[in-house]
């Protein structure tokens, strides 16, 4: 039987998964994904998505069906008998240490949105874009060689058929067959212990009044860690591996709660492994790992587990897209593992490093400094072929108005107007290649390397295309001069910049651009 084929195969149908399927598709990307479970796993999961994540759903249309958080929303967590009994001391995640105004970073909050109620609003958003969603579908086995990946899958029905890609996106979990059977080691803290939960629902809103919504439980018999999912359902989590009938269960739930006259529903129960692992190497041949499977982080305030896979998607999207379309070489998906592995590695450091998890450090997070949460959100530095003047010697992360426009750096955000309509400047790109200037020589430039590249580069000025409330401010937000101009990539960050204008705008854009871009085997 002659196999059926597609661009990329997505293998896994969570969050990163439905993810990489949906930016793919919106880059017109034919792309199938394959998920062996029917839907959604009974325990919601994941629940906090940064503004970042945000930001890349805004790009694609998403950003009306997720609700955000206030603004100056911070995820809260404190000690306590019960709910009903003593609280005692909050700890944060991050020490305070900024006295100034914070300052607008993104035209976007979080979200609290459980993992269950988001996944179905990117299946169907990755469906609406084309994206070919098989549910019940497993992965059999796979083969891969100069030309793509060949993979066998079972369908619900039993029928097994083969599969042609030219890439494969291996986002099949912490355990990830794929990653197994490449034979890509792990490293990182390793096991740190086995959890059993138990989901319920119960009535305690008047709990969370104070904006704290997360509790570790003390007292004798009973140490735990609550939380709720914010629309009626809670999570209890204990600190080992103690199989629990329905009864215990329940007396074990009401101690938490610290009272016994509310109604509770148990839900489902839950058993895994917390641990933290990073994979030696996120790509082999013309397979990627994504999520959990490159990259298996406790859960953290921080949001470093789901955000940081569904940003590995993202960079790889744009990547793939280009390579697809022959607008760059092959050589261009290597920056994804350049650029996400240390990622990876920055906030498996961070994890350790604070208070939630310090006592399991077990020597991993020795003399690391703690970075602040916007560093590392909006931060964070690329160091790849794919980004030009990013040193060795500059930090793994600062704030966006430190960076001030490093290449390597997500562009910053500013409110712009472009055609009578308010936008952030984050709303010109994602699609492709931009470039911002305020010297008018740079557009002639563009049009014609873009043209001799084969790569579509749009020309913004700074003043005449799109206009900033404040062109001073600009310049300082993304460090550059009067005549300066900023290359962004599809993703966002920033590639290439030119502080002035060089004496030859034409070969300083040519140079830059085939390098980034990699149009060539010149980067």
């Amino acid at each position: 039987m002659k196999a059926e084929s597609t661009a990329v195969l997505v293998v896994g149908g969570g969050l990163v998964g439905l993810s990489a399927a949906m930016f793919l598709s919106w880059r017109g990307v034919p792309t199938v994904l394959v998920e062996r479970h029917p839907g959604s796993s009974p325990h919601p999961r994941a629940i906090g998505y940064t503004p970042r994540t945000l930001e890349l759903f805004r790009a694609i249309g998403l950003g009306p069906r997720i609700p955000q958080m206030p603004a100056d929303f911070r995820l809260r967590r404190s000690r306590v008998e019960s709910l009903a009994g003593k609280w005692f001391e909050e700890t944060p995640w991050t020490p305070e240490t900024r006295q100034s105004p914070r300052l607008e970073y993104s035209p976007c909050a979080g979200a609290a949105l459980s993992q269950d109620r988001l996944e179905p609003i990117l299946r169907e958003k990755a469906i609406a874009l084309g994206a070919d969603i098989r549910l019940s579908t497993e992965l059999i086995r796979f083969e891969q060689d100069a030309d793509g990946v060949v993979a066998s899958l079972r369908a619900r029905d039993g029928r097994e058929y083969a599969m042609r890609a030219a890439y494969l996106i291996a986002a099949d979990g912490h355990a990830s067959p794929i990653r197994e059977a490449l034979g890509i080691g792990q490293q990182g803290r390793g096991s740190i212990r086995t959890l059993r939960s138990v989901l319920f629902r119960a009535p305690l809103e008047e709990y969370l009044r104070s904006g704290i919504s997360q509790f570790n439980i003390d007292q004798p018999g009973l140490k735990a860690f609550l939380t709720t999912y914010g629309d009626g359902r809670w999570v209890l989590m204990f600190s080992d591996d103690e199989e629990r009938d329905e009864g215990t269960l329940r007396a074990m739930v009401f101690k938490a709660i610290g009272r016994t006259d509310l109604e509770v529903e148990l839900i489902t129960t839950g058993r895994w492994e917390l641990s933290a692992r990073i994979a030696d190497s996120f790509a082999s041949g013309r397979i990627f790992l994504a999520g959990d499977a490159a990259h298996t982080l406790p859960p953290t305030r921080g949001g470093y587990g789901a955000n940081t896979g569904i940003e590995d998607a993202h960079n790889l999207a744009w990547k793939l897209s280009a390579v697809l379309s022959g607008a760059s070489t092959p050589r261009l998906l290597d920056t994804y593992d350049a650029e996400r592995r240390p990622i990876a590695w920055l906030r498996h450091g961070q994890l350790f490093a604070r208070s939630d998890y310090a006592s399991d450090a077990a020597g991993t997070a020795r003399d690391v400094p703690i970075i602040d949460d916007d560093a590392m959100e909006l931060g964070q530095l690329y160091r790849s072929t794919a980004v030009l003047d990013a040193g060795d010697g500059l930090p793994p992360a600062l704030r966006p108005e430190q960076w001030a426009g490093q290449p390597g750096t997500r562009a910053p955000h500013l409110w712009m107007t472009r055609d009578g309509e308010r936008v952030s400047t984050l709303d010109l790109f994602q699609r492709g290649w931009v470039l911002l200037a305020q010297d008018a020589r740079w557009c002639p430039a563009a049009a014609r390397i873009g043209k001799q590249l084969g790569i579509d580069v749009q020309c913004l000025r700074i003043g005449i295309d799109v206009r900033p409330s404040d062109e001073s401010t600009f310049r300082t937000a993304f460090g550059l001069g009067a005549g300066g101009a900023s290359l962004i990539r599809p993703d966002g960050y920033v590639a290439w910049r030119a502080i002035e204008l060089p004496a030859d705008p034409l070969r300083s854009l040519g140079e830059a651009l085939e390098r980034v871009s990699c149009a060539t085997l010149a980067c």
